[in-house]
């Protein structure tokens, strides 16, 4: 989105900005009771750290109604700030509140970054940090540590690496951390973290993309960025930001929604990229900035018993849909699962002396789950099934997924339970070469009938058997410039 495709209300702001060198977005939606605080942290942050550098912040709200755009013009200004904290900045902070335009009639977090993308390259900033405006913990040291590896160290995507309590971040745990360590070798452990720090750079490649789709403009963004980041061979490293505080919701009832646009944004870039990933064997740390912190997240109130009926109702509601993404062996293991999940619940619910959920000793092994994900990578690769039909069936696995870490770690600290992420990991990187092999008889299956018989029918065709590279600069290990 370059300045010239702006609005012209944004563009009139922009030229009377000018210049920025460095900026912080926050993309809202009904944030009143939050919002206030994050703007306070992020223009304290701004002018505590970075004193020399040109400033501003910029709110992109959907509109909504119940003045969260109020809210961040009537903040305490940043003059305020700057007579707190007792410091002199060379520049003035300057702030920016808008309602940011849809794309192609869809709204969304994507859609606020997008919007954000665009001041940012026409203010030709340095570095842009995006915090969600749902934040409790946010400190002003968060702005320097999202930005700092940027500014001083050369990198271009800043990750955040955050402690939070053992049933939060339940898509994190289960499909986007597992599946992008194993798919690129890096281990992100926060692919869709939600603050993150970016380089002018790197905006500039996220501006060039040709395959936003109506789930980048919602909450497909986050894992979008991190994937576009990775296979653009651009410089990734993940900040310690201790615990994030949030809104924080039950994946049982809250989910569905980011479930499927997250889901199946990763799918297509899976397909996409493939030409990235095929070839990476096992996984790698990637640099970690500041300083660790002991803190322990605020508990997450999860109802395990709602999962594991979820999953049991899939045999009815996804069964025809499992029949075909899931190769036998899988498929004869969900089945036996969804049933064991609906002797668990009814046990809870009508014996006679009722079990709780959490004493069951349901178990949805590592294993399994990983090629459950790989074979509706699979699906999605060969357009055996709709996109939207596909990952709404994987809906009630992830459930009974979920529901079986719960009751496994149920006696754990969250610091223990990490160990259970982690060996998930594992298996996914374990068993990748099921992925590979797969994925590549695909890929000679069309190869086959092509010569003979054209391209295969589908819309899979030309992305079998040409894999789309990448549009971003060649691929880089190391920062672009050495750390300060």
């Amino acid at each position: 989105m370059p300045q010239a495709t702006l609005p012209k209300g944004l563009r009139d702001e922009v030229e009377r900005l000018g210049k920025a060198d460095i900026m912080v977005g926050i993309p809202s939606f009904k944030n009143a009771s939050t919002i206030g605080y994050v703007v306070r942290a992020a223009q304290a942050g701004l002018v505590q750290y970075f004193p020399d550098l040109r400033p501003v912040v910029v709110n992109a709200d959907a509109g909504s109604p119940d003045g969260t755009q109020r809210v961040v013009v009537d903040t305490e200004p940043p003059e305020y700030i700057e007579r707190i904290l007792l410091v002199r900045p060379r520049n003035r902070l300057q702030r920016i509140s808008l309602t940011y335009p849809e794309i192609d009639g869809v709204g969304g977090k994507g859609a606020a970054l997008r919007t954000i993308f665009g001041i940012a390259r026409a203010l030709e900033v340095q570095a842009l940090v995006v915090v969600d405006s749902d934040l409790r913990s946010i400190v002003p040291e968060w702005i320097e540590l999202l930005a700092g590896p940027i500014l001083k160290g050369g990198f271009d995507f800043v990750a955040p690496l955050y402690s939070r309590y053992k049933y939060d971040g339940t898509i994190t745990n289960t499909v986007t951390y597992p599946f992008t360590r194993a798919l690129y070798g890096l281990r992100i452990r926060q692919p869709i973290g939600g603050d993150f720090g970016v380089s002018g750079d790197l905006i500039a490649h996220y501006l060039e993309q040709d395959d936003w789709t109506p789930d980048i403009s919602k909450f497909g963004i986050d894992i979008w960025m991190t994937t576009k980041a990775v296979t653009g061979g651009f410089a990734v490293c993940q900040t310690r930001l201790g615990a994030k505080v949030h809104d924080p919701k039950d994946p049982g009832s809250d989910l569905g929604p980011m479930f499927s646009q997250v889901v199946s944004t990763i799918l297509r870039l899976t397909v996409k990229h493939a030409d990235r990933w095929l070839g990476v064997r096992g996984s790698r740390e990637i640099p970690a900035y500041g300083f660790e912190r002991i803190i322990d997240p605020p508990p997450l109130e999860v109802n395990t018993q709602r999962l594991l009926d979820e999953m049991a109702k899939g045999r009815l509601t996804a069964g025809d849909t499992w029949a075909v993404a899931l190769a036998p062996e899988q498929l004869a293991a969900v089945t036996e699962l969804a049933e064991e999940a609906g002797r668990v619940v009814d046990a809870a619910t009508r014996a006679d002396t009722p079990t709780t959920i959490e004493d069951s000793t349901f178990t949805f092994p590592d294993e399994t789950w990983a090629r459950i994900i790989f074979d509706y990578a699979l699906a999605a690769k060969a357009d055996a099934v709709p996109l939207d039909r596909l990952v709404a069936s994987l809906i009630p696995l992830y459930f009974g997924r979920v529901a079986s870490l719960i009751i496994e770690t149920r006696e754990l600290t969250t610091d223990r339970a990490e160990a259970f992420v982690e060996r998930q990991a594992r298996a996914f990187e374990l068993g990748k070469p099921y992925l590979v092999e797969r994925w590549r008889a695909l890929d000679a299956a069309a190869n086959a009938v092509g010569p003979r018989g054209g391209k295969p029918k589908g819309r899979s065709a030309s992305r079998t058997t040409s894999p789309t590279k990448p549009r971003g600069r060649p691929k880089r290990d190391t920062p672009k410039k050495a750390a300060t």
